[in-house]
């Protein structure tokens, strides 16, 4: 009779617990029950990755976008060979690489949490049924509210990135009045000097670019979407390597044509040669003396080095994620 009771006791502690464990998976932080932490660490390596192999056209896509022919202490480039060439023979291999650590850093961080984010929104969105479509809205507010989130963490990293790139000068050293040393460097000089309201410089631009990385996994997720319903396979399945490759290529494409004013904007914001008293006032200045192609400095590098970038991140992604 005791074990009989004592099973009963146990069997309703059991259910209790259970019960208690799905009342919270579907309380205020159910959330939780998504987050899957190999798509941070796929992001990571993939960010990471690419900007190694990629940081070179990096650089000099920011040194062409802050390029407004009026401020006479940025380089002045012909093209992009031009640019490379001059850039290795004034500064030597390593200024090919300045602002690579803050870069790794960013990349590797902003790639891992977003993945992470719009993972963790988009399946809590399908109650966890991967196989659910969701369609071209709520793919987009998921990358949306990935974004904004991934942005407020990292813009510090890419203002640090931005400065260090655009810095021509000899060799600084930290401590130093002038210039950065490095990423720590950085970080410290512009929190001494211009406070938390410099560490977020080009905040509000890059804002207005969350709806590029929206724009691009919702071309991404749809485009992967149609391609397996048209095979009338489930949406969640594997796809060969130049299949992802394919449609990584394609969204960026698509995503860059119509937002990349932003991150002209945004760099010249964050460069510590020029100084505008905000975000509009940038783009007045930008309008009046260049007109549009002001607004497009720095596409071709930039093209040449997103395109092979985002199919490094997106094919290191997907492998990993997907046994």
């Amino acid at each position: 009779m005791a074990s009989t009771l004592k099973n009963h006791k146990t069997a309703a502690a059991a259910a209790a617990a259970t019960a208690g464990a799905a009342g919270a998976g579907k309380g205020s932080f159910g959330w939780l029950a998504h987050v899957k932490y190999e798509h941070l660490m796929a992001g990571i390596s993939g960010g990471v990755t690419s900007t190694l192999l990629l940081h070179p056209l990096d650089l000099i896509k920011i040194r062409f976008a802050v390029n407004d022919g009026r401020t006479a202490s940025v380089p002045q480039y012909r093209g992009l060979t031009s640019a490379f060439l001059t850039i290795f023979r004034q500064e030597g291999f390593r200024g090919l690489y300045k602002g690579v650590t803050p870069n790794m850093w960013g990349s590797g961080s902003a790639w891992g949490f977003y993945f992470m984010f719009y993972n963790t929104i988009k399946t809590y969105i399908q109650d966890g049924n991967t196989a659910q479509p969701l369609g071209p809205t709520l793919h987009m507010l998921a990358a949306a509210e990935a974004g904004v989130l991934t942005l407020a963490m990292t813009n510090p990293i890419w203002v640090v990135k931005t400065r260090l790139c655009l810095q021509c000068n000899e060799r600084v050293t930290a401590g130093s009045g002038t210039g950065y040393a490095g990423m720590v460097d950085g970080l410290t000089k512009i929190y001494r000097t211009e406070g938390v309201r410099g560490l977020y410089r080009g905040f509000v631009p890059g804002m207005f670019g969350v709806s590029h990385g929206a724009l691009q996994f919702m071309t991404y997720e749809e485009m992967k979407n149609k391609y397996n319903q048209h095979r009338k396979r489930p949406i969640d399945a594997k796809l060969t390597t130049s299949e992802y490759l394919t449609f990584a290529a394609v969204s960026k494409l698509i995503a860059a044509a119509g937002t990349y004013p932003y991150q002209v904007i945004r760099a010249r914001l964050q460069d510590q040669n020029h100084s505008y008293k905000g975000t509009w006032d940038c783009v007045k200045l930008t309008w009046r003396y260049e007109r549009v192609t002001g607004f497009y400095k720095g596409l071709i590098p930039y093209l040449v080095h997103v395109t092979p970038n985002i199919c490094l991140v997106m094919l290191i992604y997907e492998k990993f994620t997907n046994h």
